[in-house]
C-alpha cells in the first residue's frame, strides 16, 4: 500500500479563481432578480416593460467534499425580463398565465454541481461528475407575510437522472436606500441526485473511501441579502448564507462537514 502523506506535509493549494460566463451561482440564488426589483423605477410594471441589466459579482463558498479547493468565482451577471420571459444568469423562466398573487413559469436552470478528480486529492480515482441542465416548473405566492416560492426540476442532461425540489420563504424590507431580505429554504434531492454527486461506485472504492450508495436528502438554508441603491439604475448587494447538509450527504465518505457557508457580493447596472 502506498504510504499516505501527512496533512502537514501536503503541498498547499492556492484557491482557484474561475470566471463563469454563465453567472450560475448568482442566478441560483435569485440575486439578479432582487437587484432588478430594487433598481426598478417606482411604479414601473416589470411584467409588461422590457428591462435588462449587466453587472459583476464575486462568489465564495466551500464545497462539502474532503480537501476540496476553495473557489472564488468572478461572475458576470445578466438580467433580462419582459412580459413573457425572465433570464437571470443561467436561470430562464417562460412565464405562464398567472392569477392575482400567484405566478407560474416553466424553468430552465444550469447548475455547476459537478467536480473533477483533480479538484481534491481525496477525489483521485473518481470519475468526473458533470454539471447539468435542469428543467421543470416554478410557482410563487406573494402573500402579506412574504414570498413563498417552490420549484420542481429534473435533470434534462441525463447525468444523474435525478430530481430536486426547493421551497423558500423570504421577505424584503426597506430602510431608505437599503433593502434587507432574510430567507429560509428547504432543498430536497432524490436518491439518484445524491448517489451521482456524493456516492462512491465499486470501481472508485479505495482504502479510506468505501463503496457508498446515496439516498435522498434535504438541505436546510438560512440566508440574508442586503442591497443598496446607489442610483435609480445602480445597485450593490451582499448575500450571506448558511446551509445544513442532509444526513444522507453527511454520511458520504466524500464529505467531511455538516454545513456550508457562502458569501456573495456584486454590482448591477439596469439600462
Amino acid at each position: 500500500m502506498p504510504r499516505s502523506i501527512p496533512p502537514a506535509a501536503r503541498p498547499l493549494r492556492r484557491p482557484r479563481v474561475r470566471t463563469a460566463l454563465t453567472g450560475a451561482a448568482l442566478a441560483a440564488l435569485g440575486l439578479g432578480s432582487a437587484l432588478a426589483q430594487t433598481s426598478a423605477s417606482p411604479g414601473a410594471d416589470s411584467g409588461a416593460a422590457t428591462q435588462w441589466g449587466l453587472g459583476v459579482g464575486l462568489d465564495y463558498q466551500r464545497r462539502p467534499y474532503r480537501d476540496f479547493d476553495d473557489r472564488l468565482r468572478v461572475l458576470p451577471l445578466l438580467m433580462f425580463e419582459n412580459r413573457y420571459l425572465s433570464v437571470l444568469g443561467t436561470r430562464a423562466d417562460l412565464k405562464l398565465p398567472s392569477q392575482g398573487l400567484f405566478s407560474f413559469s416553466l424553468r430552465a436552470r444550469y447548475a455547476l454541481d459537478g467536480y473533477e478528480a483533480d479538484d481534491s486529492s481525496f477525489l483521485a480515482g473518481m470519475a468526473e461528475r458533470k454539471d447539468s441542465l435542469w428543467l421543470g416548473g416554478a410557482a410563487t405566492w406573494r402573500a402579506g407575510f412574504g414570498n413563498l416560492s417552490a420549484e420542481v426540476l429534473g435533470d434534462a442532461s441525463g447525468h444523474s437522472q435525478g430530481a430536486q425540489f426547493r421551497l423558500q420563504l423570504d421577505r424584503r424590507m426597506r430602510a431608505g436606500a437599503f433593502g434587507f431580505t432574510p430567507r429560509i429554504a428547504a432543498h430536497w434531492m432524490d436518491r439518484k441526485y445524491v448517489d451521482y454527486y456524493y456516492g462512491v461506485q465499486a470501481a472508485e472504492a479505495r482504502t479510506g473511501r468505501a463503496f457508498h450508495r446515496g439516498e435522498d436528502a434535504v438541505n436546510l438554508e438560512l440566508g440574508v441579502r442586503v442591497d443598496y441603491a446607489l442610483t435609480p439604475r445602480q445597485s450593490m448587494f451582499l448575500d450571506l448564507s448558511a446551509t445544513r447538509l442532509g444526513n444522507a450527504i453527511q454520511d458520504s465518505p466524500l464529505v467531511d462537514r455538516s454545513g456550508l457557508a457562502g458569501v456573495r457580493v456584486g454590482y448591477l447596472y439596469r439600462f
